[in-house]
């Protein structure tokens, strides 16, 4: 019987997976489009005709509903990502205000639904990842925990730990270790970019880990998603434009575009005053056309089908030099080749600050790069070539691995939630070495 459930609540994906001694397994889990191991970390709002409660759905089956209901249903998406903002209190569905609790814990509850009894009441505890540094412009993560706290009251577990995603999938890595070896883990998710050091020995034939160090940084694949939207759909919409305040010729506000290139406040963008100030600019505006496109993209909630766009041509240019950009509702004028070179331009501000927190953890913790001797790279980010490059550059090429990308972390929590020593892998500071302690 497991006794541990480990919940990778991710920006785009989450996985739980149990703990079963010194294995784990995935959870699959069951909607109405099917099964799989992961959930897309999306919800969906739909009224029935009948003023009953609301219909709600999570993952892919959230974005089957929203696609057979345009106009009806209200979708959500990257979430976690307003984890941390003080600015985010909460967003009108349906006329009823969901603070950040309520949209998590109405993610997890449909997840249990869907995992049906592989979620058991029998579970003694939940092992929840949680980033280094949460995403936003200004973290606050004690007001983080304390959201994701509310939301997982409302479950019966009768414990509830948190640990530094890049930790749990250093132990997913570790089950592949056959020496002693100082490990850096790199977890690229679509909020966040973490890292930690740990050092993984052998003792009395069981393998022992030492926490070396950590750092993080707020920026990861949606920030990527963000430049190609900026750079190419934002000026078609009216970024850059004027409009006419009395006798000023002023630009269009630069946060509606801000708004519209991120996931999570894009899904909100219609709920918001700025959307009301946008309309009220068409009629001033020099570009009436462009503001008026833009208002339409957000009246028909056009933001799946724009992260669709987005998500397979940054896909497409992890194996091509150039590929083609196309946004089917803003017509052929959203059509456009775009080259790998010029993607690595938009996004060298954000792999700058990527590479700062590499340098970070290394300094903090005085690790040479020599003296690592695994780097282990996860999260779909980590297949872009531009983030590959930083550790070519540093590490011997050999010493680099990758794998798990949807997996590893809510593996590594489960095997953490077995441990008689969890109070040690736990998210706390990991600045100074602690003890060795078996991983298994």
């Amino acid at each position: 019987m497991a006794s541990a459930l480990g919940l990778d609540f991710g920006t785009t994906n989450s996985v739980l997976a149990l703990s079963q001694g010194a294995s784990t397994r995935s959870v699959v889990v069951e909607s109405s489009t099917g099964k799989s191991d992961t959930t897309r970390t999306a919800l969906s709002f739909l009224k029935k005709a009948d003023r009953g409660p609301l219909q709600i759905e999570a993952g892919q089956a959230a974005i089957r509903e929203f696609i057979d209901n345009p106009g009806e249903c209200r979708f959500l998406q990257s979430i976690k990502t307003f984890a941390a903002s003080a600015v985010f209190q909460g967003t009108l569905v349906f006329a009823k205000r969901h603070d950040f609790e309520d949209l998590m814990y109405a993610f997890l509850a449909r997840l249990r639904d869907y995992a049906g009894s592989e979620w058991s009441n029998e579970l003694k505890r939940i092992v929840v990842g949680r980033p280094v540094q949460f995403a936003g412009a200004n973290p606050d993560e004690t007001l983080a925990l304390e959201r994701y706290n509310r939301a997982l009251a409302r479950f019966d577990f009768p414990e509830v730990h948190y640990v530094y995603e890049p930790v749990a999938a250093a132990f997913y890595f570790a089950r592949t270790l056959d020496r002693d070896a100082t490990v850096l883990v790199a977890d690229f998710g679509g909020g966040t970019t973490d890292y930690s050091i740990i050092r993984f020995e052998s003792e009395g034939g069981r393998l022992t880990a030492t926490p070396v160090g950590h750092s993080g940084v707020g920026i990861a694949g949606d920030h990527f998603d963000f430049r190609i939207i900026d750079n190419i759909v934002s000026p078609l919409i009216g970024k850059g434009s004027l409009f006419k305040s009395f006798d000023k010729l002023l630009e269009v506000p630069s946060s509606y575009y801000a708004n519209f290139g991120r996931w999570n406040q894009l899904s909100i963008f219609k709920t918001l005053k700025d959307f009301s100030e946008l309309k009220k600019l068409v009629r001033a505006s020099l570009e009436p056309e462009k503001l008026e496109a833009f208002v339409d993209l957000i009246e028909h909630d056009e933001g799946y089908p724009l992260y669709q766009a987005v998500s397979a041509t940054k896909m497409r240019l992890s194996q091509e030099e150039e590929t083609e950009f196309f946004f089917a509702p803003l017509g052929e004028r959203a059509r456009r080749t775009v080259r790998r070179v010029d993607f690595e331009t938009w996004i060298a501000p954000d792999l700058a600050r990527i590479e700062q927190a590499l340098d970070e953890v290394l300094e903090k913790t005085e690790t040479a790069p020599a003296a690592i001797d695994k780097v282990f790279l996860t999260g779909g980010t980590s297949f872009v070539p531009a983030v590959r490059r930083v550790f070519d550059n540093r590490f011997d090429r050999s010493k680099i691995e990758s794998g798990g990308e949807l997996l590893s972390i809510a593996h590594g929590l489960a095997l953490i939630g077995e441990r008689q020593d969890i109070a040690t892998w736990t998210a706390e500071p990991l600045d100074v070495a602690g003890p060795l302690t078996p991983i298994c």
